[in-house]
This record gives C-alpha cells, structure tokens and sequence, in this order.
C-alpha cells in the first residue's frame, strides 16, 4: 500500500493512503533508524511512502520513495544534524511579520536561501498589517519592493481583516503549500482564516520578550476544502542553514549571481576581489546592502562548518 505522511510526532505518524483516503496510525521499521544518515528525522510530513499493515490496523513503513523537495534546517541541539521540516510542497510560504513578533530579513534571506537550494517556489507573506501604523507601512513598502525587484512573489495579509485572503486562497488552491515562520507569526491563526472548521490551536505574544510560544508541537498536513493542503509547522526562533558549501551561496542569491557573471574573474566570491561586478553594483545602490551583509554571513558560517 502507498500513502503520504500526513502528520509526525517523532515516534509515530499518520499515514493517509491514497486510494481509499483511510488514515492509519504508523510506526517505521528499526532499519530505517540504522541508517546512516545526518538527519535527526527519518521521515518528514509529506513524504511518500509504502506500508504494510498488521493486526489492529498499525501500520508499518517499510520504503520511503525519493522527495522532489523538502525544507531542512540545522537541529537546534546538535550541530552535526539536520531536520527535514517538511517535503515534497509545490509551494513554501514564510509567514513574515514586521511585530508582534519582530521577523528579522536574516531570517528570510535563509529561507528563501533553502528554497532556492532545494528548488522550491517561496511566496512572502506580510501577515498582520492591521497592526501597522503609517511609518511601520512606510518600511514594509521598502522591504517589498527590494524582494519584488528581485523576483520573489509577496503578499500583505491580515487573519483578522481578512484583507487579501481570498487572493491567497487562489494562489494556494489544489496545491500543498507549507507555512512556515517564527512562534506567533500567525500559522495557525491564518489555518483557522482561511478554513474556520479545523480549529487550530493558537497562542498569545509573550509581552516580556514580544515572542511567540509555541502551540503546534509538530508537523501536520491538513487538506483545504478548495482544494490541496497546507503543511502547518511548529514555531522556529532561529534558522541555521546545514550542507551548502560557501562556493555554492552565490547562486542562492538571484540578484547577486546574475551580477557576478560581470566579475572579472569567475571564481570570485564578491568579497574583497578586484574588479568584483557585485562589489560595484553595491557601491551603486543596485544591490541592497543588507541582503550582501546576509551573504557575507552566510558564507563565514559555511566557512565554519567546513573547517568542522
């Protein structure tokens, strides 16, 4: 029997199967643990697998076939590992907020980083405008324009004003999507937005560090009434790229390798090297200087785990 993950708690998953749309309750078998492998997670949320069924209908997963995408992140405990958040989605959306809690563009500068990586569509969400005073729309337009002039595709939204929801449900129809951001971005509130019957779980905004606290505990994929699939995630405070090597970052930055392939030289890393195109459309205010501070952290990082 084939089936796609639909929910992970670690120990046990969901599997829904394909055919019939019956949904079992599924453990992996111990080989998959012997692997060798990286990833603190064998098996993610929206994975495709195959799985054999014993008594009381538990399912056992016996192959996992190979993902056309997925989003990874650093694990927060241990350095050498990694975490598959979630796999195979036609669409990644970073829910994106300017307060309450503050989302830092060194944080989007990495997922859009890991989409380009592992060739997945991002959509820039700027969630929680109802909020916004005229100065805080002033900088949101600022940050906007330098995403859209890059390529990225962006949205302001509102869970509560319902501003552009309907827009977003025709952008996310008949497709699995991921929602992704920090703890009280506003996931699960949007979730309940867009379909009010899956009453998800949502949180308040600590006032002490005006941060979120976690209330979905895990991944699960949960299926639109328009159709396709939302993958909604737990909260993440930080986002620490694993296994992109400092020569590769360029290509992950649009605007900077299509300007690099003016340098003079083709190795060049647009750091310190004579006659650097990237260096000069800077100096130009073509390129914005943030986006090249998060590059440059980028690789030092790379640097990092490579000496490692």
């Amino acid at each position: 029997m084939q089936g796609i993950v639909i929910k992970s708690t670690g120990s046990w998953y969901q599997v829904l199967e394909e055919s019939e749309k019956k949904i079992y309750e599924a453990r992996i078998r111990g080989k998959f643990k012997l692997i060798k492998t990286r990833l603190t997670n064998p098996l993610a949320v929206g994975d495709s697998v195959e799985f054999t069924l014993e008594q009381d209908d538990i399912a056992w997963i016996t192959k996992i076939f190979p993902r056309k995408n997925y989003i990874i992140r650093k694990s927060v405990n241990l350095s050498k590992e990694a975490h598959i958040i979630a796999s195979n989605m036609d669409l990644a959306c970073i829910i994106f907020t300017l307060k309450h809690p503050e989302t830092s563009l060194g944080f989007l500068d990495r997922f859009l980083v890991c989409c380009e990586a592992y060739d997945i569509k991002p959509l820039i969400l700027f969630n929680k405008v109802d909020v916004l005073s005229d100065d805080d729309f002033e900088l949101l337009n600022t940050i906007k324009f330098i995403y859209d002039d890059i390529g990225y595709d962006s949205l302001e939204i509102s869970s509560y004003t319902k501003h552009n929801l309907e827009t977003l449900q025709d952008i996310i129809k008949d497709k699995i999507s991921l929602f992704f951001g920090h703890s009280g971005s506003g996931k699960s509130t949007l979730v309940n937005a867009l379909q009010p019957n899956l009453n998800l779980k949502t949180g308040e905004i600590s006032d002490v560090h005006l941060k979120g606290k976690h209330t979905t505990t895990f991944a699960q994929m949960h299926f639109w009434e328009f159709g396709g699939a939302v993958i909604d995630t737990p909260g993440v405070r930080e986002f620490a790229l694993i296994d992109v090597e400092k020569e590769e970052i360029q290509h992950y930055f649009p605007e900077i390798f299509k300007t690099g392939q003016h340098c003079k030289f083709h190795n060049c890393l647009h750091l310190n090297e004579p006659k650097c195109a990237v260096l000069e459309a800077i100096e130009e205010g073509k390129i914005e200087q943030n986006r090249y501070f998060n590059y440059v952290k980028l690789m030092d990082e790379a640097e990092e785990q490579q000496l490692k």
